[in-house]
Order: C-alpha cells, then structure tokens, then sequence
C-alpha cells in the first residue's frame, strides 16, 4: 500500500497557550548521569508517589532497564489531586491493571530532551486497541522559537492541552525525565479530540448531537475528523454560522457518518468502499488517501484507548 501522504503537524493542528506562566526550569545535571530513571525518582521527595506507582504496577525492572526512556513525571501534588479526583485515598485503590497503563502513558521509547521535542503527536508505551500505542499531544506555548537557545526558559512545554513540565531535562543513565504537574490519563476518542483545539466545532457538534457517552464507550471506533477549517468551509456552504444554526437531529446523521466500527489503523486502509454508521464511504488509497472523491485525509493514527482518529478536510455529507 503506498505510504500516506500527510500535512505537517504544524499546519494540521494548533495549541492553545497554557495559563501558567512560570518559566521551565532547566535542570543543572552533570556531564555524565550516575543514575537511571527509577533511582532518580525514588530519591526525588517530590517523585515519591510515583516511585510507589512504578513498585506497585511492577515496572520498576522496565524503567531500570538500558531503555532510553523518555518519561514525563508526575509530582506527588498530581498524584494527589489524581486521587482526591478519583475519591481514593491510596494508590491501593486504582487496579493494577489500569495503574500500568496511565503509568506507561508518561513513558517514551528514546531519549527526548525538551529541545528536541518536536510539536505534534507521539507515540507512548501505554497500548490500546489491537496493541496499538496509545497518542500524546506534545506543544509550547510558542513553537516558533523551540529551537533558540533560550527556548525552553521562555516556553511552556505542555502535554494534551493540560499538563505542563516544570522541571525540564533531568538526565538520566537510561534516559530523560521532565518533571510534569498533572497525571495524564490514557485519552478515549472524546478525549483526543477535547484535547486539541483544532476540534474544537467537532466537539461542540458532538456534544449538541448527544453522541459524547456513545463514543466514550469500549468500541472501538475509528473516527475521520473534521477539522475547524471544514466545519466553517460547511458553515458557509449551508449559510449557517455555526452549530448552534443546526439542530440535533441535523447533526447526528452527519456525524455517525464519520464513524466506523473497529480500530483501522492508515495501514488497514485500501481502495474499497467502507460502512460507517450511517452509510458508506468511498475510500481512494493513493499519493493521497481520499474520501468520496472530494476530501483529504491529511493526518492518520492519533491513538486513543477505544479507537483511532483519522484528520479530513471537509466534513462528510451523508
């Protein structure tokens, strides 16, 4: 199957500044780290709860390993408010099972230093459908000038539109750590698309066509999203102003055609017409991969626990 051909991240999505306006800090290491991830968590006062995490989810042998690692760490305050979120009181009460999972969510295979995070989406080691890993969503406040000298003291590195590195480039034997201030849940599709702003109509039309719960549940599903470019392109077309114009029952018949049954990944996709839940859809795998012969599919794989979305540009008409 030919290789998609997608946008640059940059032009696809936008991210959203983050409120805090703390500067990161660089942490001061030495040439050569003495210790691996695990150690360095362990004796960091701040880092003891997830020291407790890693013990209890059994992947401390993992994260002692030659790796490298990238992890994103929470502080105690986050696992804190994790649990006070939660109603627990003690990690005792989230199950093994789910606890690995939001722990692998914070980890990435290779050594990445804030200066060389590049904005977009990254593939975690936490896994959702079919073992496919799951998206994070990595940004600064401003990207444009990531790569200066100055660039991680005046930017915000941000993950999933919510949490932000407070301590940056903590070096490790077997990798990196960049200390974060919230714990970063595995997304389901809801999620992702909430996350980046980019989605922003898409989620204001699923929440007005009550579909969220619908999609929020196992699945999976495999959504082509529309971004806010093509719901104002559509907008204009039907000489509305925007979603409020529509009503519920206009909205769901559009939407549940954007949708397909299962996890299908852009290396599943072939030339073949597709069922969604409202219908079918002709897709055309080429240079580029087309849907009914008028809409790009411009960004594949963003990875969520119960499916995958794939970016269009134009919103699908049944």
């Amino acid at each position: 199957m030919p290789i998609l051909a997608v946008l640059g991240m940059v032009a696809v999505f936008t991210f959203s500044s983050c409120e805090k306006d703390d500067d990161v800090m660089i942490n001061p290491t030495p040439t050569e780290p003495t210790a691996d991830i695990v150690k360095l968590a362990s004796t960091n006062p701040d880092l003891s709860i997830l020291a407790e995490a890693l013990t209890r989810a059994n992947l401390v042998s993992a994260l002692e390993g030659s790796g490298p690692f990238t992890v994103f760490a929470p502080t105690n305050e986050a696992f804190n408010q994790l649990l006070n979120d939660l109603g627990a009181t003690s990690l005792d009460d989230i199950s093994t099972d789910i606890l690995t999972n939001v722990l692998l969510y914070h980890v990435l295979n290779g050594k990445v230093t804030s200066m060389e995070i590049e904005p977009g989406y990254v593939n975690t080691l936490s896994i959702g459908p079919d073992n496919n890993q799951v998206s994070l969503l990595v940004g600064y406040n401003d990207s444009s000038n990531k790569n200066t000298a100055a660039a991680v003291n005046t930017n915000i590195l941000f993950l999933n539109n919510d949490a932000s590195v407070v301590t940056a480039d903590v070096m490790a034997t077997n990798g990196v750590v960049h200390v974060i201030n919230k714990v970063l849940l595995p997304p389901n599709v809801v999620d992702l698309a909430i996350d980046n702003s980019s989605f922003s109509i898409l989620v204001e039309a699923v929440v007005k066509a009550e579909l969220v719960e619908t999609l929020m549940g196992d699945g999976p599903f495999t959504i082509f999203a529309p971004t806010n470019a093509a719901f104002e392109e559509l907008f204009a077309q039907l000489k509305v102003s925007g979603v409020q114009d529509l009503t519920k029952d206009q909205l769901v018949p559009i939407l549940l055609y954007h949708v397909v049954s299962g996890n299908v990944r852009s290396s599943d996709l072939s030339s073949r017409n597709v069922s969604t839940l409202n219908g079918e859809i002709s897709i055309e795998v080429g240079s580029m991969v087309t849907i009914n012969d008028n809409t790009n599919v411009v960004y594949t794989d963003v990875q969520g626990v119960n499916g995958v979305i794939h970016v269009i540009d134009k919103v699908l008409l049944p």
